[in-house]
């Protein structure tokens, strides 16, 4: 009876590990073809109104299926009501319609690279918003290079040039990470009792009315349209793969790896996001944003030692100290 129980759970962890690292493989994918796929979409659609586009159809497609799965997928308390208001106004609508705008001026490379910021940010709001929260020396040198990376990639050709693209669009993507990460910390106060894919499916939809507005007021309108293949291909891709199915893949990865690992594919977004980029729409790499991206992994890597330290004792199969376990700033927030 005892060889059969070890038997069964030397079959089972394998397989749960794989079950894990293929939720991180198609979060990374999904979540780092979305830029290649605004930045392709953004030739003939407006920025604005793609965003809201994307979020029609994810909505969508995402409360089919957490209607189709059951379960607490419907907002019961008024925690939960404050949750999705964050989550739509910041982590969705906000962060999209800077991101879309923003990447007209970017390539999908540098674009990721600058929205990895949001768990380098993080810890700078939770410094004002979670009482308890502290931030050391170290720390603050990790915020720092993050900071010192953003610069290394605009350039400082770029930050003397009046008027420069480049500049702007690293204003309105580093706007749509500081959006995120406030709202990831901001959603961490709130006393929510839904899941967290049902309350980013009515953050969504939330979102979707909201980017639509947005899009009016400054004069986008569906006239302006160009209905390419490519238009509609790339606004297929952000609606399904890049969403509705990123959403459930990113919250399966969380509830089988927790938040902290989870987080980590803020840093493979790029690499895929740079990557397909290369590929699909010939974009060449600055160099730059190579070397500014490896100064915010330093960053992140000094701003989360604690966490990795931790993740590395538990790959190793050695104890972590229970009150450092799982110890993160704010909400897990999606990366694309």
């Amino acid at each position: 009876m005892g060889a059969e129980h070890g038997r069964n759970r030397s079959e089972i962890e394998p397989t749960a590990g794989r079950r894990t690292l293929l939720l991180f493989i198609v979060t990374s994918l999904t979540f780092g073809t979305a830029f290649v796929g605004i930045k392709a979409g953004l030739v003939d659609i407006p920025p604005i109104l793609f965003a809201g586009l994307r979020y029609d159809i994810g909505a969508a497609v995402l409360l089919a299926y957490v209607y189709w799965r059951g379960g607490y997928w419907r907002p019961r308390t008024r925690g939960d009501l404050i949750a999705i208001a964050v989550a739509g106004f910041f982590l969705s609508g906000l962060n999209a319609v800077l991101l879309f705008s923003g990447q007209q001026y970017l390539t999908t490379g540098t674009a990721a690279v600058i929205f990895s910021l949001v768990p380098v940010l993080a810890p700078l709001f939770a410094l004002v918003l979670l009482p308890d929260e502290r931030i050391d020396i170290v720390g603050m040198v990790g915020i720092l290079l993050g900071f010192v990376g953003v610069a290394i990639i605009v350039g400082i050709q770029s930050l003397s040039t009046s008027g420069d693209s480049t500049v702007l669009g690293v204003a309105l993507v580093g706007g749509a990470a500081v959006a995120a990460a406030f709202g990831s910390v901001l959603l961490s106060r709130t006393d929510r009792s839904i899941p967290g894919l049902g309350m980013t499916t009515w953050a969504l939809v939330l979102a979707a009315g909201l980017v639509h507005a947005i899009s009016v007021l400054m004069g986008e309108s569906p006239m302006d349209v160009t209905p390419t293949r490519s238009a509609l291909v790339a606004v297929f891709w952000v609606g399904i793969p890049a969403t509705a199915i990123a959403f459930p893949a990113y919250y399966g990865l969380i509830d089988r790896a927790g938040p902290v690992r989870a987080n980590l594919i803020s840093y493979t977004v790029p690499l895929v996001a740079t990557g397909v980029g290369a590929v699909v729409l010939g974009e060449i790499i600055p160099i730059r944003t190579v070397y500014g991206f490896l100064v915010i992994v330093v960053g992140f890597a000094l701003v989360e030692r604690h966490n990795l330290r931790d993740e590395i004792r538990r790959f190793r199969g050695l104890p972590v100290p229970p009150e450092q376990d799982d110890e993160h700033l704010c909400e897990s927030a999606p990366r694309g």
